[in-house]
């Protein structure tokens, strides 16, 4: 049995960020930038009006209330270059700035004094214009040439939006880890509309780790259920590699039971086993290999919190290896009460995370533990890691915290008070 910074050790040497691919903008929600995106454009393109109002030309000089202006011109957003004088032109907001004009006055701060058919053409200020007041500059959001984002950015509805208004069409992201998704155990039922028999329970491992490893990132190219065979076994095996995956995650079959046959089956395939056991709970009989064909095979214990613990810790971060991302920011927050844990093992437990009335954060790990529990996990909102030492985590400790998968942030709520 090896400790979790060594199994950790271990799973990022055996990935290596996957190649790039390009996509069309429309396409890349969810997908991680593979290179840094210069903006080919200044945003905005050229300096414009930030209200309804009338351009002037200030200069670097406060123009005084009372000051009055002959209309000139008028400009709307959308509407080509044109070159002001002297005097004032009335613009909208959007609008480009007619050259040689450098501030606006709200309409609101203006007095007209003279119109034609609505169409003002004498104003008079009613209050004081600052210089460059009002005007959006070129380039003041963005700069041409700017790096706006960094390889490795998951690419969301912001960064897609900032990539679509400096005029991006396709963008190179790394491709998507191919997974496959085997679920063992001939109790397992997949329907969820079939009625049991004795003996039986529905399988909701599998559909809880196919949602889990999207939303991570993966592209979840096959899945299915097996029972307690190894001939059975090996057929999904193959399935699975035919269908494209390059990542296998299994529930089941890897403790020691007389059904336990997942680590002479993957021996018997040639596969290369990297570890099996790691010093944690729940999941310890977790097991990790690699296939002739470099293939990589998580073998995950089968009850639901052992097996979501051993997505969450040990799958998702060779995702983040493979999508080419950075290592995983965490929290560091105070423990609300003390905390039992099994000594020399590190403890993933279901936890929430809770601001006061002073806003201070902490963490309350819940009751009901154990690993065939799934109520638990309607109240947590975050994970808790409680390390190797000791049989006890103090209240007050800062502890390891982390959301439920890598790329959802942790919910905040407010403590409950007694």
């Amino acid at each position: 049995m090896i400790s979790y910074a060594e199994a950790l050790h271990h799973l990022m040497a055996a990935a290596q960020p996957l190649p790039a691919e390009t996509l069309p903008l429309e396409r890349a929600e969810g997908r991680t930038l593979a290179v840094a995106a210069t903006s080919m454009q200044a945003l905005p393109p050229f300096n414009n009006s930030a209200m309804d109002g009338f351009a002037l030309r200030a200069a670097g000089a406060v123009v005084a209330a009372g000051s009055t202006f002959e209309v000139q011109g008028w400009q709307a957003a959308g509407d080509a270059a044109a070159r002001g004088g002297a005097g004032a032109w009335e613009v909208m907001t959007g609008a480009r700035m007619p050259e040689g004009l450098d501030s606006v006055v709200p309409v609101e701060q203006v007095e007209v004094l003279e119109a034609d058919a609505g169409r003002p053409l004498r104003i008079r200020l009613r209050e004081a214009l600052k210089p460059g007041q009002h005007v959006r500059l070129r380039g003041q959001d963005v700069e041409l040439g700017e790096v706006v984002l960094a390889a490795g950015t998951l690419l969301d509805i912001n960064a897609l939006t900032l990539l679509q208004a400096i005029g991006t069409v396709s963008v190179p992201v790394r491709q998507q880890p191919r997974v496959a998704v085997i679920a063992t155990g001939k109790e397992l039922v997949s329907d969820a509309g079939q009625a049991l028999e004795s003996g039986q329970i529905r399988d909701s491992n599998r559909p809880y780790l196919v949602r889990r490893l999207k939303a991570a990132g993966a592209d979840v190219v096959w899945q299915g259920g097996v029972a307690d065979e190894m001939a059975d076994f090996t057929r999904a095996l193959e399935d699975a590699l035919r269908a494209g995956a390059r990542l296998l995650v299994s529930t089941g079959a890897v403790s020691q039971g007389r059904y336990d046959f997942l680590p002479d089956a993957l021996r018997a395939r040639g596969a290369q086993i990297i570890f099996h056991k790691v010093a944690i709970r729940p999941g310890k009989p977790l097991l990790f290999a690699r296939l002739p064909d470099g293939a990589l095979y998580f073998g995950l214990p089968g009850n639901p919190v052992s097996a979501a613990v051993g997505q969450r810790f040990f799958v998702e971060p060779v995702l983040r290896r493979l999508l080419g991302l950075e290592d995983e920011p965490v929290l560091q927050l105070p423990l609300q009460a003390d905390v039992p844990k099994p000594p020399g093992l590190r403890a993933h437990v279901r936890a929430r995370v809770e601001v006061d009335a002073a806003g201070r954060l902490s963490v309350r790990v819940l009751g009901g533990q154990e690993s065939f529990r799934l109520k638990t996990t309607l109240q947590a909102n975050a994970w808790a890691v409680l390390e190797e030492e000791g049989g006890l985590a103090v209240a007050g400790t800062p502890v390891r915290v982390q959301g439920w998968g890598h790329c959802e942030p942790v919910q905040l709520v407010a403590q409950e008070m007694s």
